[in-house]
């Protein structure tokens, strides 16, 4: 994949090698971060085996990095399993964020699922996660709630296109699951 820039970072595909990046990005989360990355509580080692995890199979893992060299943002595809759609998941250290990093994160994977034909991708978020969803909606996200969980999924076009911008004070629209 083709690296984007801007003055602050790049986005690229991580590697094997990036491992560590990966990790250390995902231990650099707030305890609300985590909470809302991996839908509860993580400590420094399930973050770890987890981490270990996404470069040991098929995923992809994409990352803004910073001009230090630091991932500061990451988005994960997980293919799908059997009927399951493929996995999205995003997650941007607290003072990365309201910077765009994750729309550019989300086009990212998008354009990773569209080139391996996924027909749609399903993201799983706390209830709470308002910020997620409303990532989510730029890219026609549907949602559905159960419990304290929100699940969208998202049809990968065969080109790109956003959703309709959303009007200044509408409300979050959930269907029951």
């Amino acid at each position: 994949m083709a690296r984007a820039f801007n003055a602050l970072g790049t986005i690229r595909e991580l590697t094997g090698s990036d491992a560590a990046l990966h990790r250390d990005h995902l231990h650099r989360l707030d305890p609300q971060g985590r909470r809302e990355r991996f839908n509860g509580v993580a400590d420094d080692r399930f973050i770890t085996a987890y981490s270990t995890r996404c470069f040991a199979g098929r995923t992809r893992v994409f990352a803004w990095v910073d001009r230090g060299g630091e991932v500061r943002g990451s988005a994960e595809l997980h293919p799908p399993c059997a009927s399951e759609p493929a996995d999205i998941a995003f997650s941007v250290e607290p003072e990365f964020r309201n910077l765009g990093i994750g729309t550019r994160l989300f086009e990212a994977v998008m354009a990773a699922a569209r080139y391996s034909r996924f027909p749609e991708l399903r993201i799983t978020s706390t209830a709470g996660n308002r910020a997620m969803r409303a990532l989510a909606r730029k890219f026609g996200a549907r949602f559905t709630a159960e419990g304290g969980e929100i699940t969208g999924l998202v049809a990968i076009a065969s080109e790109p296109a956003l959703a309709e911008p959303r009007h200044h004070g509408e409300a979050d629209t959930l269907a029951p699951a």
